[in-house]
């Protein structure tokens, strides 16, 4: 089998095919789990620890410009080229990867569970049972 005829052939099975739609539907998804977090619960949050906004949580690794003179927010100064050590991002990105690890968790646990209720069906019998019975079914006429 020559590359070509085998790489098409890989191409066209079944599973390609689901992982390019898992991975499109997972990025649309991680989408709305990140304005989840990032404009409804993190919001939140720091209210309740005391009215703080995690993205604003830097550390300048280097001087602003020194004709700078806009907010010292993370925006702003990222924008301005000043190097910035942003932990406060990196904790909403954290928190935004536990809530969608969490979501797929419940997705995929609520899959399997329905996917077990339907009974399988049951095999069918090996050949020679299906012999032996046409044969005594035979004897009984």
């Amino acid at each position: 089998m020559s590359f070509a005829s085998e790489f098409r052939q890989f191409a066209v099975k079944g599973n390609v095919v689901d992982l390019a739609v898992g991975v499109i539907i997972g990025a649309a998804f991680g989408k709305i789990v990140d304005s989840l977090v990032k404009d409804l619960i993190m919001p939140v949050v720091g209210r309740l620890i005391g009215g703080l906004d995690f993205s604003n949580w830097f550390v300048m690794l280097g001087a602003a410009p020194p004709a700078y003179s806009g907010p010292m927010t993370y925006e702003a100064l990222t924008k301005a080229g000043v190097p910035l050590f942003a932990y406060g991002n990196f904790i909403t990105v954290a928190i935004n990867f536990v809530i969608l690890a969490f979501i797929i968790f419940v997705m995929v646990k609520q899959i399997n569970r329905v996917r077990g209720e339907t009974p399988a069906a049951p095999p069918p019998p090996p050949e020679d049972v299906v012999l032996l019975r046409e044969i005594r079914d035979t004897l009984k006429k």
